[in-house]
């Protein structure tokens, strides 16, 4: 059975403490034999990164809460779904398709605006409004009606089928609540309504299990950390048994910025980012969910060992 390739970022370590852990393993070097010949026997995904800041870490039952992105992350919804909803709701409000026709890489570097509605703002900030939105009350107006139109559309392709979940989520969540005090939200800065769609593809019993954080209900969106503290506060987690799971950069700044250990999977618009900051980096979950919670159980374990260094 074949993995992702999984890239374990190395922290940064002193002269003292590379010498200190060089002392170590020498003098304990037949106690983690162990480790090595079971990782060399299983299929865990391999750390590829090397170097004083390298650990190896046992795999110990240290998740207890998951805190996913959505777009990009449960789905690649962002290029064939949120981007499609967009560019209909335009042609139905009849915009001028020089200035809303929103193609694939244009799309691309919108997203460094976190929010549809954020997004439709600075756009047409840069482009120049329609005639029929000229004051800012017409303006907030226009984006207002806008966005509830490209959510009624995108969730109209979620049920028809035409956005999948990514391949993992579902096996991993489903592994996931097998665990007793295993809690899982979602957290987006997309609409609430939409999010919702995509999890309700993993069918009801477990999305009734998995809280979402959406939208408006926090004032600033990421690369802010707000989205990510809500859910902690709500859902009182501890931060040293919490992982989160993103696609882009500007979400891997909100959960660092929030304290919070960080797994990235690249999706279609964000594989070229710098990932410097993430705690892990895959291309994509493991198929087998038992692989992908030991996965993220060796992420908080390798976390716990350097911050001990």
């Amino acid at each position: 059975m074949k993995f992702p390739m999984i890239a374990f970022v190395s922290l940064p370590t002193t002269r003292r403490h590379e010498k200190q852990r060089h002392l170590c393993c020498q003098s304990r070097s037949s106690r983690v034999n162990w480790v090595t010949q079971a990782r060399e026997r299983s299929c865990w995904p391999r750390v590829v990164s090397s170097g004083p800041g390298a650990l190896l870490a046992s795999v110990l039952p240290l998740t207890r809460a998951i805190l996913f992105d959505c777009d990009g992350v449960l789905a690649d919804t962002e290029r064939d779904g949120h981007r499609v909803a967009f560019n209909r709701a335009f042609r139905e409000f009849r915009l001028d398709e020089e200035k809303a026709n929103w193609d694939v890489n244009l799309y691309g570097q919108l997203l460094e605006v976190g929010g549809g509605k954020e997004r439709m703002t600075a756009h047409f900030n840069e482009v120049g409004w329609p005639d029929t939105a000229r004051t800012p009350d017409e303006q907030r107006d226009l984006v207002q009606r806008l966005h509830k139109r490209k959510t009624e559309i995108f969730m109209q392709m979620v049920e028809a089928g035409e956005i999948p979940l990514r391949v993992g989520v579902a096996s991993l969540i489903g592994r996931a609540f097998e665990r007793s005090e295993m809690r899982i939200a979602v957290c987006s800065t997309s609409n609430e309504q939409a999010v919702q769609a995509i999890v309700n593809l993993m069918g009801s019993e477990i999305a009734s299990k998995v809280r979402v954080f959406a939208g408006d209900m926090v004032p600033r969106k990421k690369p802010a950390p707000d989205i990510y503290l809500l859910a902690m506060e709500r859902m009182k987690l501890d931060p040293d048994h919490t992982v989160v799971i993103e696609d882009s950069a500007i979400g891997l700044q909100a959960a660092k910025a929030a304290g919070l250990a960080c797994l990235v999977t690249k999706s279609a618009y964000t594989r070229f980012e710098s990932f410097d900051q993430a705690d892990a980096v895959t291309d994509a979950l493991p198929r087998d969910g038992a692989e992908a919670i030991r996965m993220l159980d060796q992420l908080l374990a390798a976390r716990r060992a350097a911050t001990r260094l």
